[in-house]
């Protein structure tokens, strides 16, 4: 099947486990949730998000890297060894698997630097990823990493050998491209800093979004526009300090005829943020998973286009665009709901609540 023949609206399966008290499993459960929704996925990329897995490095930042050669590898390397003192560096562990195919070079480095702030290292890896042809640094937070490529997400679990590793979150996502090809670092999730963000969407503001963004320094070079949702989120919550759910009524704002008929007090919150922040307003159909340092966000766009189940069982919660995902892998739920549209959900770690 060539890519564009065959289009699913409701396309890309997006998924997540968050164990509130910070109890780890490995990757087996979130494998078969995104297994169930296979059909929402054509091969053209998958990926996890998996947190608490580096517990002998949380301290360090650490690098999730792909390299198309040998050449850009030693070029990267050099400039981090510039810039950053590396404390540990080492190809990540895959298995050969008949479904993935061209896989680039996969490399992790712990890294850590007198300047360990998160600005250096955002500029780091804005200028590998457009300036050092061939590298790309798709996981740089802490005490977590990013798994991705071109291919079905349970065959990708398998290849990056998910079963090994224990975390205390787990976010997965399955592609199915509409505006950009597959390739290895377009698949989701994608990261910054602690920040790993998967969406199942059409962003029609894609451009508005992406020109806004990069005023403040963020370019965009991957071209997928979860890249984009990624550093708008970035921007509110890390630079700015708003919450999740403020950032959830910038991006999936209420409508001008909504805003008219609200409480004054609601009507003035509304119409300074939409006055303000309009362009980064997100249009198109989409439900987002936010995984970040102090816990999990969700969000639905202004119209419930997209699907989004949430299910709750003691200190767990499960995410996924389809109840029978979340029911395979919890059979028996407390709490069983759809997110409505313009609802932001968060889950917090009970240590940080």
């Amino acid at each position: 099947m060539r890519e564009g023949e065959v289009r699913i609206p409701s396309g890309c399966a997006i998924a997540a486990i968050i164990h509130r008290d910070k109890q780890c499993e490995n990757g087996k459960r979130i494998q078969q949730a995104m297994r169930m929704m296979h059909d929402r996925s054509n091969g053209l990329g998958g990926g996890f998000a998996a947190y608490g897995i580096y517990p002998d490095h949380q301290d360090e930042y650490a690098l999730h890297f792909f390299y198309d050669t040998e050449q850009c590898k030693c070029e990267c390397e050099s400039y981090l060894n510039q810039h950053w003192h590396i404390i540990m560096a080492e190809p990540i562990p895959t298995r050969a698997h008949p479904n993935i195919k061209n896989a680039p070079l996969i490399w992790r480095y712990f890294v850590e630097s007198n300047e360990d702030d998160a600005d250096h290292m955002t500029e780091t890896m804005f200028y590998i990823n457009t300036s050092i042809v061939g590298a790309y640094m798709f996981s740089s937070g802490k005490n977590m990493g990013i798994f991705k490529g071109v291919g079905y997400p349970e065959d990708l679990a398998d290849f990056y050998c998910l079963e090994q590793y224990m975390a205390y979150t787990w976010i997965a996502h399955g592609r199915y491209p509409t505006n950009t090809p597959g390739w290895w670092a377009g698949a989701h999730p994608f990261g910054l800093l602690n920040f790993s963000l998967v969406h199942n969407g059409e962003i029609s503001s894609y451009d508005a979004n992406r020109r806004y963004i990069e005023m403040f320094g963020y370019p965009c070079s991957l071209l997928t526009d979860t890249e984009v949702i990624t550093y708008e989120l970035d921007f509110l919550m890390r630079q700015h300090g708003l919450s999740f759910r403020e950032c959830a009524d910038i991006l999936a704002a209420p409508f001008w005829d909504e805003i008219d008929h609200m409480e004054p007090d609601q009507k003035r919150y509304y119409t300074m943020l939409r006055r303000n922040l309009g362009s980064m307003l997100i249009n198109g159909p989409f439900s987002i998973i936010l995984g970040f340092k102090e816990g999990v966000g969700a969000m639905n766009d202004r119209l419930k286009l997209r699907s989004l189940m949430i299910g709750e069982a003691d200190s767990c919660v499960y995410m996924a665009s389809e109840e029978c995902a979340i029911r395979k892998i919890c059979p028996h739920l407390k709490d069983l709901f759809s997110l409505k549209a313009q609802e932001a959900y968060m889950v917090t770690y009970e240590e940080d609540a």
